[in-house]
């Protein structure tokens, strides 16, 4: 198993790959990324499954008029093999707290579990 510093960091890499354009517009890209059991409550109080989001993202291919920032990036982990992420995102002025669990496993690495966002003027 990986050390808690690595672990943390290959889930901030993988954060941070779901924020990149190149992966948004990418259902392949994004479901390397996001778990089979994924489940998002977004910012809006939609719920979300690994299908809706992928189809959601990709279906607009439209580039983001800016990349999307995040800041305050903090990890904790949980268990061997869970990792719990906090930061900040603004997309184009849009401001949300957001939560991640990354769940490792041996066949596939580290993907996305749970996701909440939480608009924010903060």
């Amino acid at each position: 198993m990986m050390s808690e510093e690595a672990s943390i960091q290959a889930a901030i890499a993988g954060e941070l790959r779901l924020l990149e354009q190149e992966v948004r517009c990418s259902a392949s890209l994004m479901g390397d990324l996001i778990d089979p059991e994924f489940v998002e409550i977004g910012a809006s109080g939609r719920l979300w499954d690994r299908d809706s989001i992928i189809a959601a993202l990709t279906e607009d291919p439209e580039p983001l008029p800016a990349p999307i920032e995040a800041t305050e990036m903090t990890g904790v982990l949980l268990a061997p093999g869970l990792v719990h992420l906090t930061y900040v995102s603004n997309n184009n002025g849009r401001r949300a707290r957001r939560s991640s669990l990354w769940r490792y496993s041996v066949e596939k690495g580290w993907r996305v579990y749970f996701h909440q966002g939480t608009l924010s003027a903060y």
